[in-house]
């Protein structure tokens, strides 16, 4: 588990400092948002998270459930009997009685039920703090993919915002130059067209942001407000290879599986211990008051007894009709399952670890092209607008140019993106996407072992915890996201 006291790792101390330097860069930190802050309110505030952290305090509770099968059980009773309708021949029988008894029963040997029941529960604890763990980095894969997914809509609303704002003065040079006759209604109504199906693109674009902010609003439980670019991502790996050897080291779902095999194995003893003999003492005593509802004159029968036994309970299964042989049988095909599924798991890794590097490494150059693309594209424009003013270029040249400009611009943006998402879904596959690895500040870190070691060996029957409270805020009185958009230059670099 992550000890707070030591020093930060090399990959933590980039990784702030690259939120630093992000800062400085961009807007001011009072009112911009950094994906730190965006991957801390998840952390704190996410319900996914939050719910499997409950669930993981539940599982705790197997290990002193199955711990209580092999310690004392004592139990008392207490009856008072009145008997309303006496025999006619009972003339010493009492009219009424109180009885209590009391019984220890102590487990001696269980045949090691007890012992691996127990055994089993510890490694699906440890099963399930490995699952939490995946859906740590699970929830910040998806948060981060939601802050980038604002970033990128952001950024293609201003696009749009500037393509209808330039059609609009083409209609209107092309309608004054119609009018003087300089142009056709043809060129008029090509600008027209254009313009129309603009304005349509940036409701679209419009309603994708919305939708953007929205999910984001879900995951984090907050709106999107003025979010900064996100810092590098630090310790990628050089090759698929090298990723794909530190996810079968760390990766929480292999850790998962593997977890699980050990219990279905440990269970398979338990199913065996269904054959051997049980040994158990016993203790029991009673006490019993007739309530002076005896006659003096009988003196063979007393007011008040009293009575105390102890003894050893050996229970040896002869035959059970074949019951502990299918339950060995079952726990063994069980554990045969666990084993084919780390197998699955493995592969699921290794293929999910080398699709997300090849997805981030595509995307690298799909950057380096697209950055080309949009200088080209940019000087195409200009070339096409002042060879039209010679009129060498018509204004369908003119409408196709920043078209072509305009789509190369958005596939940039979405280039940006996707290397961004894909590279933090390499980290999340290799195991190394969790809050101990990204510096998520806020407060102390989430430790499942410490509600482990406080339940593991408790005994008493009323420790109670108190009432089960919401964690996760909800999202009611969050304003419905809009298609508002900062006002300056689309952002197209992410750090």
């Amino acid at each position: 588990m992550l000890d707070t006291d030591k020093k930060q790792p090399l990959s933590r101390a980039r990784w702030l400092s690259g939120l630093a330097v992000g800062a400085l860069m961009l807007a001011p930190a009072a009112q911009a948002e950094t994906l730190q802050d965006a991957l801390a309110k998840a952390y704190e505030n996410n319900p996914t998270l939050t719910g499997a952290r409950a669930g993981q305090r539940a599982n705790d509770e197997n290990v002193p459930i199955q711990k209580s099968q092999g310690l004392p059980q004592v139990g008392a009773q207490v009856d008072y009997q009145e008997n309303l309708v006496l025999p006619g021949n009972a003339f010493f029988s009492p009219k009424r009685s109180v009885n209590v008894g009391a019984q220890v029963s102590v487990p001696i040997y269980q045949g090691g039920a007890v012992r691996n029941a127990v055994k089993a529960a510890k490694f699906r604890v440890e099963a399930g703090q490995a699952d939490l763990r995946a859906t740590e980095a699970s929830i910040f894969s998806q948060t981060v993919g939601a802050y980038m997914d604002v970033i990128r809509d952001q950024a293609i609303v201003q696009l749009n915002q500037k393509n209808v704002a330039v059609l609009r003065t083409n209609l209107q040079a092309s309608s004054d130059r119609f009018e003087i006759g300089d142009l056709t209604r043809t060129d008029v109504a090509q600008s027209q067209a254009r313009l129309a199906l603009a304005e349509g693109d940036l409701r679209t674009a419009e309603s994708n942001l919305i939708a953007s902010r929205e999910s984001y609003i879900r995951l984090v439980g907050d709106t999107p407000v003025d979010l900064e670019q996100p810092p590098m991502l630090p310790n990628l790996p050089v090759t698929a290879e090298e990723a794909v050897a530190i996810a079968l080291n760390n990766n929480p779902d292999i850790d998962a599986a593997n977890q699980l095999v050990s219990a279905s194995r440990a269970d398979i003893s338990v199913a065996r211990a269904s054959r051997l003999p049980k040994l158990s003492a016993t203790t029991t005593g009673g006490y019993t008051n007739n309530l002076s509802s005896i006659p003096p004159a009988n003196t063979t029968s007393e007011n008040v007894t009293k009575s105390a036994q102890a003894g050893l309970s050996l229970t040896i299964p002869l035959f059970q009709g074949g019951r502990p042989s299918a339950q060995v049988r079952q726990a063994q095909s069980r554990t045969s399952q666990a084993i084919e599924n780390y197998v699955e798991v493995e592969r699921s890794v290794i293929a999910q670890t080398r699709g997300a590097y090849a997805a981030w490494q595509a995307n690298e150059r799909i950057i380096t092209a697209t950055q080309q693309a949009v200088s080209a594209n940019g000087l195409s424009l200009e070339g096409v607008r002042a060879e039209n003013s010679v009129g060498t270029r018509s204004i369908l040249d003119i409408l196709n140019a920043e078209q072509e400009y305009l789509n190369t611009q958005v596939q940039l943006v979405s280039a940006q993106r996707n290397s961004y998402v894909a590279a933090f879904s390499v980290l999340a596959a290799m195991g190394k996407a969790e809050a101990r690895d990204l510096g998520i500040e806020g407060g102390t870190l989430y430790d499942p072992e410490v509600n482990y070691k406080r339940v593991k060996g408790q005994i008493w029957d009323w420790a109670d915890d108190p009432a089960p409270q919401q964690v996760a805020n909800d999202t009611r009185a969050v304003p419905a996201a809009t298609a508002n958009v900062p006002v300056g230059p689309p952002s197209l670099s992410p750090q």
